[in-house]
């Protein structure tokens, strides 16, 4: 078992940074409930609808929006493993995510790729997730494997289990997968359970995770549902990630920003867990601030590292696994 950085503790081992008071943090849960009980969130696929709607939503089929009634967010939330272990191929390597365990991964998926030989930017191979795997696997605070360029030379119809393959043969530490869709997830889950030994054993120590991102502002898309259920239903650990631009698909303000997000993700929390109650989920964020004046998403601005420290605080607060980009 990997033993990472612990936060908030005495000075030598670890420091922790609290953005907001518990009160703070009430509010923008409020703030939360309010939009998920009158906006409502968009869910653009059927077999989610049905499972929100039978675990007591509100669904309206012609508008695709559900919205949720307070109680539910609060049982989905209470529902939710409070750790989550990431297994490695090697037992050395497993990762237990939860509490004030702090571990560092990799972020993705890049699209192009320096080649070092040459120096020509040019799309990512699937070569390059078998290296930057091996790269992973060798670093000694590196504690699990997300997946970090996409094997373009592959067809889109099976680029993400092409990824896993490099990753599984390249890595002995827990893989952080993409996923297309839902029958690419059952795909991908049968892969993964060749390599754990089965069903059950990668059930008990699940060796892949997959990550979702909602669509800003309040939406869920067919392909991203599917991803959610299939993970839960299988009992694989998925990370719902959102990824608000401030002043772009959220509101420009921190707080109205936090309040997108904190909806969104609850939004696929609430899905998974209403599939399968227990389902291990993790808070993610990749939220960032929006630069107007060049129409892109700003991964270094001081801004994104405020929502990322904002998001794992409200994940503590709901007592959840958190995941969240540097920058």
């Amino acid at each position: 078992m990997r033993k990472g950085t612990i936060a908030a503790t005495e000075m030598t081992t670890g420091w922790g940074l609290k953005t907001f008071t518990r009160d703070a943090l009430d509010k923008l849960h409020a703030a939360t409930l309010d939009v998920l009980r009158s906006t409502g969130v968009s869910v653009d696929c059927d077999a989610a609808l049905d499972i929100l709607k039978k675990g007591g939503c509100w669904t309206n089929k012609k508008t695709r929006v559900v919205r949720f009634p307070d109680h539910i967010v609060t049982q989905a939330i209470s529902m939710c493993p409070s750790h989550i272990l990431l297994a490695g191929r090697d037992p050395d390597n497993d990762f237990m995510m939860g509490g004030k365990q702090v571990g560092f991964t990799n972020f993705g998926v890049g699209v192009f790729t320096e080649d070092l030989e040459t120096g020509e930017i040019r799309e990512s191979t699937k070569e390059d997730v078998a290296k930057i795997a091996r790269l992973t696997d060798a670093l000694t605070h590196m504690d699990i494997l997300t997946a970090p360029v996409a094997a373009r030379d592959k067809p889109d119809s099976s680029y993400d289990l092409h990824m896993l393959e490099a990753a599984l043969l390249n890595c002995t530490k827990h893989y952080g997968s993409d996923a297309e869709d839902g029958e690419r997830t059952n795909l991908l889950i049968e892969m993964a359970a060749t390599v754990a030994g089965g069903m059950d054993e990668l059930k008990q120590r699940p060796i892949v995770s997959f990550g979702v991102c909602p669509t800003s502002p309040l939406q869920i898309i067919e392909a991203t549902a599917e991803v959610i259920i299939q993970s839960a239903k299988h009992w694989i650990p998925v990370n719902v990630l959102s990824m608000v631009m401030a002043g772009a698909t959220s509101p420009i303000s921190i707080s109205g920003a936090l309040v997108t997000h904190n909806a969104e993700v609850l939004a696929g929390i609430i899905l998974a867990q209403m599939t399968n109650p227990g389902t291990p989920v993790i808070y993610g964020s990749s939220s960032t601030t929006f630069d107007m004046r060049h129409a892109t998403a700003v991964v270094g601005a001081p801004e994104m590292a405020m929502i990322s420290a904002a998001a794992a605080d409200l994940a503590n607060y709901y007592g959840l696994p958190s995941y969240v980009a540097g920058g």
